[in-house]
């Protein structure tokens, strides 16, 4: 029987073997064990989460409404139910302080985390301070080491999502969070292709950009240099879209066209029936 810390620190070295500048590790996030296995189907090397996805599955709104018992619940079981490594968003550590992200970013099974520094809540500052945040990936990557697990620390700059700043600010905080521990770099909101040209080049880490309908396609993303390129809630969204589509469809003309896509319930169910 396999050691499962051996595991892990497999699945962790494996995930950190996707991480290639040009050609990118394409990750479709997923939010509970359906979607995760479907991903996993589908061919992906590594299954990541959507914090978003997973709190609206738990009923919740995204940006910090989960606490760390619920959220950590669904990693483990979308880690538990897949074969390929597991990283999840855990928004800015589930916890108010660095103590409490070293606490959670190894309580799901996960061998990635996605740490943001955007601020959520009341009050004018769109992100955390750089020491705080630095404070926070420290903590991360010292709990990691501690277990001795190569957990992977995506450091999400949400400068330009934000309106926080601009490359140079980007670039800024990139560095701080690099020498504090983190092994790449998450930016929302570059899409641009100089953009994100500038940022490959500028930051000495894999760059992960969030793509979506209306960015570029991934093998022009891997030509500009990013080495991982995942969709946050995209396909959550698509998801959801499709079961308003449905029920008002029904409702409404009690017709079932939007229905016909659907995935055959043998198929369905032999997935999901398959031990792991």
């Amino acid at each position: 029987m396999t050691n499962p810390s051996s595991l892990l620190r497999e699945h962790a070295l494996a995930f950190r073997s996707l991480h290639v500048p040009g050609r990118p590790l394409l990750l479709p996030n997923a939010w509970d064990v359906a979607s995760a296995r479907l991903v996993e189907d589908a061919g992906a090397g590594a299954v990541a989460t959507t914090s978003a996805g997973v709190a609206w599955a738990l009923g919740a709104a995204d940006g910090e409404r989960l606490d760390r018992e619920r959220a950590p619940a669904v990693v483990a079981g979308i880690a538990g139910a897949v074969r390929v490594p597991v990283t999840a968003d855990v928004e800015s550590g589930w916890a108010d302080d660095p103590a409490g992200v070293a606490r959670t970013v190894l309580a799901a099974g996960a061998v990635g985390v996605n740490i943001e520094d955007a601020l959520h809540g009341p009050g004018p500052a769109p992100l955390r301070p750089v020491a705080e945040q630095a404070a926070r990936i420290a903590a991360a990557r010292g709990a990691a080491d501690a277990a001795g697990v190569p957990l992977f620390v995506n450091a999400r700059v949400d400068t330009l999502l934000r309106g926080a700043g601009g490359v140079g600010d980007t670039l800024e905080r990139a560095s701080a969070y690099l020498a504090a521990g983190a092994d790449g770099i998450f930016v929302p909101g570059a899409v641009d292709p100089e953009t994100v040209r500038e940022l490959a080049g500028g930051i000495d880490a894999p760059l992960n950009v969030l793509a979506g309908p209306g960015a570029p396609p991934a093998g022009e993303l891997a030509a500009l240099g990013v080495a991982r390129v995942s969709v946050g809630s995209g396909i959550a969204q698509a998801a959801h879209a499709l079961v308003r589509r449905a029920a008002r469809e029904l409702l409404g003309t009690g017709t079932y066209g939007a229905q016909d896509a659907g995935l055959d319930y043998g198929t369905l169910n032999t997935l999901m029936g398959e031990g792991r």
